[in-house]
């Protein structure tokens, strides 16, 4: 044998004795009446025989046995060790704790008690430790079957002979949900009030007592609470919970209430509207008071709300074209036919809108928006434009559109303001008129284009003309411009040497006029000169001559002056003679004075 066995061996043989040696000892324990129930169980006791007094048997219809009797003991052996527990007369079961997790609910449903009440469909809750104590179920008149009460979650010591447990989750609901809740349990609904759900009920804390809820006589079937998010421990053999989403009001929209539940309220809308009845909130009927957006934990099954636009609401005549709100999607175009028998077809928008105070009064006049559309909507604008296209031709019809949008405008916005709804604007779009009579408009207007057309090439071939011509010219407009220039420069040219000329003429008169008077003045200064020479020789003449012959004194003069001209005083030849002696010397100085002065002498 392999030697590294031996000690594994050597072990197991140990085990397996010390076992063996357990079950023995539980074995002798049991023979003398002494039984150890473990820490995580309890132990489900029954009698086999009872030899002495008067409860031997179990009562008619009973199995667990409160008394004493032969049977399924009410009451469990705790963890720990018991006596006088004879294998003969006592067989004993273990039975571990009932563990419910977090999160989760133990339904309870009895095998053993007093009959369920008529009418009633769970065992009302009794105080017996959670189930836990058999005994005071049985005694203070626990009922057999499926329980009221629930076991929370945690660990329990409960008589499963008695008790059946079964889990379930908790009911959870998420955010923005609801929960509408429908009960098994309670007091039937009074079928003569009209009432389709069980009023608010205080005090059964979110349907989790269900006790407390039964004995405030809450209502069997529907309930008008909610539950708000969140976990509920409730019995689901007494509460069966929806969940559905929060009823959500958007931006630009307001939800009407419609309540079906409620006391019965007086009409809050006077004597004037006699188109249905609205009441204060919490009561029955449409409220006056509108939800604003937002969300909002109403009862679907209890409550209506009807959405109305508060901002401008556009609705199309038109085949195949819808807006997002779907209010017209089974409008289509306006079928009409004029005066002069022709049928076509027109589009057609209108916009309304409707004030918040009076969306109330709308819903409770029609009952949704949808209605509002089939019910005045389509008849009214429908009519007007089969009225007014009978009373022109389908070309007048054309030609005046402006003016029947404009009348339509009018007429629709006094109609509608009766149903308290505004008319913003009506706007015709497309007009498809006889195919016969658009093929004649269509030539028509082709004739008249092509018409404009011609005009046009016309009109494009004189601007060509004209863009020719101006081409022409600002080809030559250089040269012209050059020769301008030429001219320009020439003129100037011309006056300048004008100017110059004048200027010269000017300059040379100036000067002469200046010499002139330069002359005259050197003359004048000269002439006063010579006087004043000539006065003062005279004067010396004069006086010479007083002191001289007269006659010889002009002689001397005379030879001094020509001695001084360096003129010949003895001539080559002497001309002429006088009487006698040949002349005087004065004769002889004129004649050469004469014949100097000859010309070519």
């Amino acid at each position: 044998m392999n030697r590294d066995l031996v000690p594994l061996i050597g072990w197991g043989t140990v085990a397996l004795a010390v076992l063996i040696a357990l079950i023995a000892y539980k074995k002798v324990l049991r023979l003398f009446g002494l039984f150890i129930v473990p820490e995580d169980s309890v132990a489900i006791v029954t009698k086999k025989f009872v030899l002495f007094g008067s409860h031997r048997t179990l009562p008619d219809g009973r199995i667990i046995a409160l008394r004493g009797e032969a049977g399924i003991q009410a009451d469990t052996l705790a963890p720990g060790l018991h006596w006088w527990l004879w294998p003969w007369q006592y067989s004993i079961a273990l039975q571990r704790f009932v563990v419910l997790p977090e999160g989760t609910i133990g339904i309870v449903e009895a095998k053993d008690g007093a009959p369920i009440a008529v009418g009633r469909v769970l065992g009302k809750r009794v105080a017996c430790d959670s189930f836990q104590n058999a005994r005071a179920f049985l005694a203070t008149g626990g009922e057999r079957g499926p329980q009221l009460a629930v076991i929370p979650p945690g660990s329990y010591r409960i008589n499963t002979a008695l008790f059946s447990i079964r889990s379930c989750p908790a009911i959870e609901i998420p955010a923005d949900k609801i929960g509408i809740v429908e009960t098994m349990e309670g007091v039937p609904l009074s079928t003569g009030s009209g009432d389709i759900a069980g009023p608010v009920i205080e005090g059964h804390n979110s349907f989790q007592d269900a006790q407390a809820f039964v004995d405030h006589r809450g209502r069997k079937g529907l309930q008008e609470e909610v539950l708000l998010p969140g976990r509920y421990f409730i019995n689901p053999k007494f509460a069966q919970v929806e969940v559905v989403d929060m009823t959500v009001v958007p931006i630009a929209q307001v939800g009407v209430v419609i309540s079906y539940v409620g006391s019965l309220g007086e009409d809050v809308t006077g004597a004037a509207f006699k188109h249905g009845n609205m009441v204060v909130k919490g009561q029955r009927g449409v409220w006056v008071d509108p939800l604003d957006p937002g969300k909002y934990p109403i009862n679907h099954r209890t409550t209506k709300i009807e959405l109305v636009p508060t901002a401008n609401v556009v609705l199309n005549w038109a085949t195949g074209k819808t807006e997002a709100h779907k209010l017209d999607e089974r409008l289509s175009s306006i079928t009409v036919r004029s005066q002069d028998g022709f049928t076509f077809n027109l589009d057609v928008s209108q916009i309304i809108h409707i004030p918040r105070n009076a969306a109330p009064k709308v819903i409770a006049r029609f009952g949704s928006m949808a209605n509002l559309v089939t019910q005045v909507l389509e008849p009214t604008i429908g009519n007007y434009f089969r009225n007014a296209a009978q009373k022109s031709d389908v070309i007048d019809f054309l030609k005046e559109r402006v003016n029947r949008q404009s009348e339509a405008r009018a007429a629709i916005t006094a109609a509608l303001s009766e149903y308290d709804v505004g008319a913003v604007d009506t706007l015709i779009g497309d007009i498809v008129p006889p195919e016969a009579l658009m093929k004649t408009l269509t030539d028509r207007k082709l004739a008249e284009q092509e018409r404009v057309t011609y005009d046009t090439q016309r009109a494009a071939q004189e601007v060509r003309k004209q863009l020719a011509q101006a081409q022409a010219q600002a080809d030559t407009q250089p040269q012209v411009v050059n020769a301008e220039r030429q001219v320009e420069i020439a003129t100037f040219d011309a006056q300048t040497k004008i100017r110059r000329a004048e200027g010269d003429a000017r300059s040379k008169q100036i000067n002469a006029e200046v010499d002139a008077r330069v002359l005259l003045l050197v003359g004048e200064a000269e002439g006063k000169k010579v006087t004043a020479v000539g006065n003062a020789e005279a004067e010396v003449l004069k006086r010479k001559g007083e002191a001289i012959n007269p006659g010889n004194y002009a002689t001397i003069e005379v030879a001094r002056a020509l001695a001084g001209s360096g003129m010949k005083l003895v001539p080559d030849v002497v001309a002429g003679g006088g009487a006698g002696n040949g002349g005087t010397l004065v004769d002889v100085l004129l004649a050469q004075l004469i014949t100097a002065k000859k010309p070519g002498a």
